[in-house]
């Protein structure tokens, strides 16, 4: 999706290099809620099998969100006994208010998260996160519903799995397979810009971030998994369905109202740097065309209404020049947002305008075939009339959508490449209020800040390092460049809660305190 000036803030994909540093890879995020009993055996299985078999440095962050048994003590002894295992404990409930604050304050590229149970098989981990490292993707799910998955588990969760995600195709177009496996990665830098977009702090946390990634054309890699439910398991299936239709219905208003900036995940075409600097290449075609097919069925059954009206009481010159002029107007508009994903009130009447000289050449090529037509006979029956009209309008058809791509709507994302913002914590980049506010200064433009391997491409990857080598600190404070979010509010508003702040996390900010005094 993609606004008239908005470039994308994303930047090219870049390989992870292998090599040693301090900084872990990968974050794999637990979270937790009254899990005393399956909190160290998991975690002592996850940690044997990455030490077994993930070739570089990694850490385990257990997120306890409320819980009021003993797994916050459970979870700090694991902390003490296993150096590359953190602890983060959140004072209200919700696994995407978990997730959320432990993943906006890590400093790993890749961040990871799965179920305490430990349903799926840990073999699928490391090809989870490899098209992450290697620049491939931008998130990865596991998937319970390809053809190649094993999946032991009751006829009533299969079948609630199956609806829950047909229901999601319905109504969100969403082409991902398994939107509510706990099995999931993202690159840390999609997820600064990401995750203050996703409004659900619960279980619609997974689907809204993927909903949202899809739309915004992020590449999500799935991968088949061999999946044993879990009997015991605390998730209530009722409400947590009713819910996840909740959520299905806002992300869905939103989605349809323009009301998310999705314009902010745009990424660049081509990451290979050959590819950077081509220009005029054609972007989402078949979906366009999709979309523009679409918008002109039902406006040339709108229009064909209106002719059928305005031709009781006027002559066919006048009943096809209203007709066309109301359904131009409306023909413009639909395609400006659904087609080619105009959003906002900018240069409407600009369009509008575009729009009408467009119409002035389907009008010109309707009333050619209309006086050529009485030309021919000089009664003409009706049928006749529609006939030679729909014949008019499929070639106005072509023609208004090569227009309307490269003239009234063309990208201009590669006009305005040299502009392109990388995703920064700067307080203004996410208040339209704020006059920089999209934009960035000269000063910026010059030293951004970016993620550490952003900083400095050819760093080496971080190495496993020794159990007996000291550990970073979990989290790196800057109190300078707080920003609060709120879960709830639109993307584009102030976001404030008690419950989280969620810290920018620079390369050299080091703080020697343990992360839960800086709660």
């Amino acid at each position: 999706m993609r606004t008239d000036s908005s470039p994308g803030n994303l930047p090219a994909r870049e390989h992870l290099p292998a090599g040693s540093a301090g900084t872990p890879v990968l974050d794999v995020v637990i979270p937790v809620y009254n899990e005393e009993k399956d909190l160290q055996p998991c975690v002592v299985r996850l940690h044997e099998h990455l030490k077994r078999t993930f070739p570089y440095a990694f850490r385990i962050t257990v997120a306890d969100n409320a819980s009021t048994d003993t797994t916050p003590q459970v979870a700090a002894r694991l902390e003490s006994e296993i150096p590359e295992v953190r602890s983060f404990r959140l004072e209200q409930k919700g696994r995407g208010r978990a997730l959320r604050t432990v993943w906006s304050a890590s400093d790993a590229p890749i961040l990871a998260y799965m179920d305490v149970d430990l349903s799926t098989d840990l073999n699928a981990l490391l090809p989870l996160v490899a098209p992450l490292i290697s620049g491939h993707s931008d998130l990865a799910i596991g998937s319970r519903l390809a053809r190649s998955s094993r999946v032991v588990r009751g006829a009533k969760r299969e079948f609630i799995s199956r609806t829950y995600n047909l229901i999601l195709r319905g109504s969100l177009q969403a082409r991902f397979s398994d939107a509510q496996c706990g099995f999931k990665a993202i690159r840390r830098d999609v997820a600064q810009v990401l995750l203050p977009l996703i409004e659900d702090t619960g279980w619609f946390f997974d689907t809204e971030m993927l909903v949202l990634a899809e739309r915004a054309g992020l590449r999500i890699h799935e991968v088949p998994v061999d999946w044993v439910d879990d009997p015991d398991s605390t998730v209530h299936i009722v409400k947590t369905a009713t819910d996840d239709l909740k959520g299905v219905w806002r992300v869905g208003r939103a989605l349809t109202t323009g009301s998310l900036p999705l314009d902010r995940l745009a990424r660049p075409f081509g990451d290979d740097p050959r590819d950077r600097d081509l220009t005029d290449v054609p972007k989402g075609l078949a979906r366009q065309l999709v979309g523009f097919c679409v918008v002109g069925v039902l406006s040339t059954l709108f229009y064909l209404l209106l002719y059928s009206g305005f031709r009781s009481f006027s002559g066919s010159q006048i009943a096809n020049a209203l007709a066309l002029l109301v359904s131009a107007v409306a023909n413009t508009a639909a395609n400006r947002r659904l087609t080619f994903g105009v959003r906002g009130r900018g240069s409407a009447v600009r369009h509008q305008a575009q729009g009408l000289v467009v119409f002035g050449i389907g009008l010109a090529l309707t009333s050619g075939s209309l006086a050529a037509l009485n030309a021919a006979t000089s009664s003409p029956a009706h049928s006749t009339e529609l006939a030679v009209l729909i014949a008019a309008n499929l070639a106005a058809t072509v023609l208004r959508f090569l227009l309307f791509r490269a003239w009234v709507f063309p990208d201009r994302r590669d006009e305005t490449a040299a502009s392109t913002v990388v995703a920064s914590h700067n307080p203004s980049s996410h208040n339209p209020s704020s006059p920089t506010y999209g934009t960035t200064t000269a000063a910026h433009q010059q030293h951004p800040q970016q993620l550490p391997h952003q900083q400095h491409p050819h760093t080496p990857l971080p190495q496993r390092p020794n159990a007996t080598a000291p550990q970073a600190p979990y989290t790196n404070y800057d109190h300078s460049q707080t920003n609060e979010f709120r879960a709830g509010e639109a993307a584009d508003r102030t976001w404030g809660d008690a419950t989280m702040q969620l810290q920018a996390v620079r390369q050299h900010d080091h703080d020697p305190r343990d992360t839960r005094d800086a709660r």
